[in-house]
């Protein structure tokens, strides 16, 4: 199961500090996970600025084989292509609860290369995703309400997780919120491939040891 740190900040010096930190966790093609949220889709609003992160990864020439954005804003249509066009994601997730147009979102990620990932909030019922299992390859289950990191993993998810493996066994299931030691061994024993942490990661004492536990699951 992969292990994926997530930058979730207010701004942009926050999320310098996050991701200097995640560099110096992640092994060699690693993944680093960006949260953005718009105040709308969610109750918070968090950085994200596709320029500011092009620039910051330019001037540190920081070696990171992958980023992952989240998009929790209500029209991802509309800022799609913003950070597509930066070529810096090997996936984009967007939300099926705020999203308007799948053939766009798909065709964006094609034209510039990313791996697109539609994601269910907990309260979303996981049987909505069945007309997407043949369109996207990927799939994230949000275990906590969308927007803010240290949230409590909500353990109902875990029934997702097993339907979506039994659904589409080829998919890739993601899971993204309240992730600790407990948490990620209950999803990786209900088949998740991906588990998402922010603050048990980089608000630990030391990240890299907070990192090698979960990856030792």
């Amino acid at each position: 199961m992969q292990i994926i740190p997530a930058i979730n900040t207010k701004n942009f010096k926050e999320a310098k500090k996050q991701i200097e930190i995640a560099s110096q966790v992640v092994p060699a093609g690693g993944v680093i996970h960006i949260d953005v949220t718009d105040g709308k889709f969610t109750s918070n609003i968090t950085w994200g600025d596709p320029q500011e992160l092009q620039e910051l990864l330019t001037s540190y020439k920081l070696l990171i084989a992958n980023f992952e954005i989240h998009l929790m804003v209500n029209n991802p249509e509309e800022v799609i292509e913003d950070w597509a066009k930066t070529r810096l994601f090997g996936r984009i997730i967007v939300h099926l609860e705020s999203m308007k147009d799948s053939e766009y979102i798909l065709s964006r990620c094609r034209k510039y290369g990313s791996e697109p990932v539609l994601a269910i909030n907990p309260t979303t019922d996981v049987k909505k995703l069945e007309p997407y299992l043949d369109k996207f390859p990927a799939f994230q289950i949000l275990a906590v309400t969308p927007g803010l990191a240290g949230q409590k993993f909500n353990v109902e998810v875990i029934h997702k997780i097993k339907f979506l493996k039994k659904a589409a066994p080829g998919v890739k299931i993601e899971v993204d919120g309240g992730i600790n030691l407990e948490t990620a061994k209950l999803c990786k024993e209900a088949g998740a491939d991906i588990v998402v942490s922010a603050s048990y990661i980089l608000n630990s004492d030391n990240p890299k040891e907070a990192y090698a536990k979960l990856s030792g699951i």
